[in-house]
């Protein structure tokens, strides 16, 4: 197909403001890909869900007969330890789940380990 002469500058102008707004809107005007947004949201609705889980996994290990036993050996035991602690004697597995969560664990490890004021 032939093109008019006067036709070409115009099209090589649209292509290039094409590339130069696509550079500009993914390295500053926030636009991500389907699966940068994705990756995102699953990272976000998980900090979510440990937030909002390990106060229940903190209630759950202070409501039990032998709390301050239970906490007295889980403070000897070291810290990269006591997440897996909580795991195993089921205070972070929740409600409706057979298995517990190890990021609920975690962060509950942190919140029993933290003094209260």
């Amino acid at each position: 197909m032939k093109m008019p002469a006067e036709l070409k500058p115009a099209a090589w102008g649209a292509a290039g403001g094409a590339i130069t707004l696509a550079i500009i809107g993914f390295t500053w005007g926030g636009w991500v890909t389907q699966s940068t947004a994705e990756r995102e949201a699953r990272t976000r609705s998980s900090t979510a869900l440990v937030a909002a889980l390990s106060p229940i996994c903190v209630a759950k290990f202070q409501q039990q007969a032998n709390a301050t036993e239970q906490l007295a050996e889980f403070k000897k035991i070291r810290s990269w330890q006591q997440g897996d602690f909580i795991a195993k004697g089921g205070w972070a597995t929740m409600p409706g789940s057979s298995f517990p969560n190890s990021d609920v664990a975690k962060a509950c490890a942190t919140a029993l380990g933290v003094p209260k004021t």
